[in-house]
């Protein structure tokens, strides 16, 4: 088990992992796989069911430190959200979902977990949320609609630090089904850059997922 470039994300072979906080031992999210070492137990992340996992198996370079303040956008049920808790042994995820069913199973996971802040809302109105969301180090978009780029540039533009980056990841189709994969992200990155944010890199999640991208966006 080797620590990758990102601190608290382990890989092992072809295989990510994250260690499980000591306080939930043999607790499981998501039916994945445990595997321990010594007195530590790591979680193994999968990259067809986490974009992000994808993307570090990619080789992408960006940066999640242990004591950042994460916004994640999209939620969902917590997959991914709970490998992003393990790696922020000091910091806390705020984690905004919409979709009532989701946040259901999202609560399971926050319950156990002490650095998961549970924010059931429409991303697109950060006002209903500003007074709970400080300024992060870190903004995180998985939401497949067609306006996600406008909602993440009222996101980023209110709760991320200066000089801080973040992902956004989408999926074509959501944008234009009638667009190529490639024609959707530049229509992303072109919405991005008229409201000021750089674009540092945009990476296709083949063969983890088909016709999505991830964009790692300077502010």
């Amino acid at each position: 088990m080797k620590e990758t470039k990102i601190k608290g994300v382990y890989k092992q072979k072809n295989q990510l992992f994250t260690k499980n906080p000591l306080y939930l031992k043999r607790k499981k999210v998501y039916n994945e796989k445990i595997i321990k070492r010594d007195d530590s137990e790591y979680r193994s992340w999968n990259p067809h069911r986490s974009k992000l996992s994808a993307l570090i198996l990619k080789n992408t370079e960006f940066e999640i430190k242990p004591d950042f303040n994460i916004l994640y956008l999209g939620a969902a049920t917590g997959t991914t959200v709970s490998h992003i808790s393990d790696i922020l042994v000091e910091g806390t995820v705020f984690a905004v979902e919409n979709s009532a069913v989701s946040m259901k199973k999202l609560l399971k996971v926050c319950e156990k977990r002490k650095n998961i802040i549970p924010i059931f809302e429409d991303a697109f109105h950060t006002d209903r949320y500003q007074a709970i969301v400080p300024l992060v180090d870190f903004v995180y978009q998985d939401i497949s609609q067609r306006n996600q780029s406008q909602i993440f540039i009222e996101n980023a533009s209110r709760f991320l630090k200066e000089n801080m980056k973040a992902i956004l990841m989408v999926k074509a189709r959501s944008i234009d089904v009638s667009l190529k994969p490639k024609d959707a992200y530049e229509r992303v990155c072109s919405d991005l850059k008229k409201t000021g944010f750089k674009i540092k890199n945009v990476v296709n999640l083949a063969p983890y997922e088909r016709d999505h991208a991830a964009i790692i966006i300077k502010n």
